[in-house]
């Protein structure tokens, strides 16, 4: 439609309304067009001001985070974060979410969440190396629960599998609260060299605006959009605004862009994700303070009779952006089709500072690019702060510790993962030292050198909700404790903050405090945060999902051999560092024991966490440890039983308490299996540091407790591994 078509003109407004834009943001769209806006530049500003892109209730609380180090590169703002790891190496790494999608078509909503954020980190000239996931799911019991957790794993594979690079760890919960809003945040790392970084800024007036990749077809429409509203009973009829990904194509994609970016043909480089060409070449242009005309003519498509608004909204996959230098433009060419990738100019960079969308002739788009960035709505929401829980009161223990700890073992939260990340390839390229399920982070070796990574993901919703602030702390310094667990250094966290609607004060209270409590920890650990993802509005017919701040988590290793696992051989002291005080509130005990959801969560000392973190990863680089886990869910025993079935070794405990001290979930504590524990305990006397034998791990196949109580090992195991075959049995 062309910008003074009396039809839209009539019903703009309401138009507008169901695009997402509210009568104020409405009444400003007018003002800095000064017309009514045509179909296309109001789809433009819908996208661009949808709290998906503009993150309008939250960026101005992104800012109290900590961003900047000596080893940051590139903090939040580009396509991820960038972090040196030493030897003229960078990683660049990022999570994001694609919770909408996967609820309303979970295969297709989870593998192009896992598309999305590779692009967004070979986007700037990494090659990927590992993938993870965080995933949140609704009540077991359920039907749908079953169909969405099953779509969700084959759809993370699918894709993961295929584009050959490995998934290396991630982390699952389930809750009633997810029952209509899954999450499904999605996590990519990255390895490039210092000098062989791209960023999006477009430059050179004249320069042309290259499309490249698969072609665009009508999937995903208003995606960006749709992941900015609540769900209500018709969220089924939203299919046709999840995407549909090819990762054959998203391979090609890879190793088409990795080779040109060994040229110097381009200028700037941006992927295609949510609001598709819209955000790219807005973003693109905006950045670098340039103007950009696209003819949408020239643009590669799959559908027949597609228009503007359809072209410049589809959130196809497999597709980027690129601002080349028009003397390597040919050459470029030959690189992409080689790789029978589509490759076409659709513009060129102007001087104008304004975007201009043509098709078939007619200018269906002219907006002024400043002022469609600085005028996006930008709130304060009014905000109230949960208010903090009581501690938890006397506990009435009936359940003897081995049955306790049977079924606590056997529940959904904490049973094996073995049945998903069996369907992911975890080893694909050769490089993936520790695999699930044998370390507390994934480690991955940088080919060529000795030196590794150590990547995790984590967060504990059951806290947050609780309280915020702690739970939002304790997430980052569970990912510290992972990293710090197999003896490498942390360097940085990325971030993906999934809360409900932030039009209610007790949810944007939620997201503040969980702010708050994340920027103290990351300051405490010089732990900084250099990417991230919001996703609001997860809520179903007005019931919000648990805050769910996710933290992923990156740390090095100058050499790969140090690193530990959790495993057991025989023949080990078994040595808890850091304070057991026997907290249960909160924790997975006080749940699926005693079915009770209530007290505040354990503390988070960030005092003592670097302390005893700094302290054990010490311990580990001497090489003294042979193994170690830090202590979270379900508390010591769990980890203890972990660390048994792990290696297949017996355990025999001389520590003789109560369900509190096996069970509490207390922060800052590790258990570490040693061959000397009189020298570790005393360098940990020396250190001022907590620090108790629990018992050995010995030859047999049985946990043992001090009163002699035993557990075999197969029944154990048994317990742990067999939620996931029974349900999908």
């Amino acid at each position: 439609m062309s910008p003074n078509n009396p039809a839209l003109a009539n019903d703009t407004e309401a138009l507008a309304k169901s695009f997402g834009l509210n009568a104020e943001e409405y009444g400003k769209v007018l003002e800095i067009m000064g017309r009514i806006p045509s179909l296309t530049e109001l789809g433009i500003f819908s996208v661009m001001w949808s709290e998906h892109c503009s993150y309008k209730s939250s960026r101005i609380w992104l800012k109290e985070l900590p961003t900047k180090a000596p080893w940051v590169i590139h903090g939040p703002g580009e396509n991820a974060g960038v972090i040196d790891i030493g030897e003229g190496m960078a990683a660049i790494f990022k999570m994001e979410s694609h919770n909408h999608p996967s609820f309303i078509e979970p295969y297709q909503g989870a593998a192009t969440g896992v598309g999305g954020i590779l692009r967004d980190v070979f986007t700037m000239g990494a090659r990927p190396i590992a993938n993870l996931n965080a995933l949140r799911f609704g009540d077991p019991s359920l039907p749908v629960t079953k169909r969405v957790v099953d779509g969700v794993v084959r759809g993370i594979g699918g894709y993961g599998n295929c584009v050959g690079v490995p998934t290396v760890g991630g982390e699952v919960n389930f809750h009633s609260a997810y029952n209509g809003n899954p999450l499904v945040n999605a996590m990519t790392v990255g390895i490039a060299r210092h000098d062989k970084i791209f960023l999006s800024a477009a430059a050179g007036i004249g320069n042309p605006v290259v499309y490249v990749g698969s072609k665009t077809g009508r999937d995903g429409i208003h995606g960006a959009t749709m992941a900015s509203t609540e769900f209500d009973a018709a969220s089924e009829d939203k299919r046709p605004t999840v995407q549909v990904g090819d990762p054959f194509t998203e391979k090609l994609l890879i190793e088409a862009c990795l080779e040109l970016m060994q040229t110097d043909a381009i200028v700037a480089i941006q992927d295609m994700g949510a609001a598709g060409l819209t955000s790219s070449s807005v973003e693109m242009a905006g950045k670098g303070g340039v103007g950009i005309e696209l003819n949408l003519d020239h643009v590669p498509q799959r559908e027949t009779g597609m228009s503007a608004y359809e072209m410049m909204l589809s959130e196809s996959q497999e597709r980027m952006l690129l601002v080349l230098k028009p003397e390597r433009s040919e050459m470029a060419r030959a690189i992409i089709e080689k790789w029978d990738l589509d490759y076409a100019v659709i513009g060129h960079i102007t001087d104008t500072g304004r975007i201009v969308v043509k098709h078939k002739g007619v200018v269906e788009a002219d907006i002024a690019l400043d002022p469609l960035a600085e005028a996006a709505p930008l709130y304060r929401r009014p905000f109230v702060e949960t208010p903090k829980p009581a501690p938890l009161g006397k506990v009435e223990h009936t359940t003897p510790l081995l049955e306790a700890l049977e079924k606590l073992i056997a529940c959904p939260d904490l049973c094996s993962r073995r049945w998903i990340f069996d369907q992911y390839d975890s080893t694909v390229g050769g490089q993936t030292v520790k695999r699930p399920a044998q370390a507390d982070a994934a480690i991955v070796r940088l080919e060529g050198t000795k030196r590794a990574l150590a990547i995790t993901v984590d967060c504990t919703p059951r806290y947050c909700v609780a309280d915020a602030e702690a739970g939002g702390a304790q997430a980052v310094v569970e990912t510290w404790r992972n990293i710090t667990a197999t003896g490498a250094k942390p360097l940085a966290i990325t971030d993906n903050m999934n809360f409900g609607n932030p039009e209610k004060p007790e949810i944007m209270g939620q997201f503040v405090s969980a702010i708050k409590g994340m920027a103290a920890a990351c300051i405490a650990l010089d732990f900084p945060v250099v990417s991230g993802n919001v996703s609001l509005y997860n809520e179903t017919e007005g019931r919000p999902i648990l805050p769910t701040p996710a933290i992923g988590a990156v740390g090095v290793l100058e050499d790969a051999a140090q690193a530990v696992g959790y495993g057991l051989n025989p023949g080990l002291a078994l040595v808890v560092i850091g304070e057991t005080r026997g907290e249960l509130g909160r924790s997975l005990y006080l749940r699926e024991i005693l079915g009770r959801e209530e007290g505040a969560p354990p503390t988070v000392d960030l005092i003592a966490e670097r302390r005893n973190g700094d302290f054990v990863r010490a311990q580990i680089l001497s090489g003294t440890v042979a193994a170690c886990h830090d202590v979270a869910d379900g508390g010591l025993l769990v980890a203890v039983t972990e660390m048994a079935l792990a290696g297949d070794a017996g355990v025999t405990l001389t520590q003789e308490n109560g369900a509190e001290y096996w069970f509490g979930e207390d922060q800052a504590r590790y258990v570490l299996a040693v061959q000397d524990a009189a020298a570790l305990l005393a360098a940990a006397a020396a250190a001022g540091i907590p620090a108790t034998q629990i018992g050995s791990s010995v030859n047999g196949n049985k946990l043992t407790l001090p009163n002699a109580v035993a557990i075999s090992l197969p029944q154990l195991r048994d317990a742990h591994e067999r939620f996931f075959p029974a349900w999908f049995a």
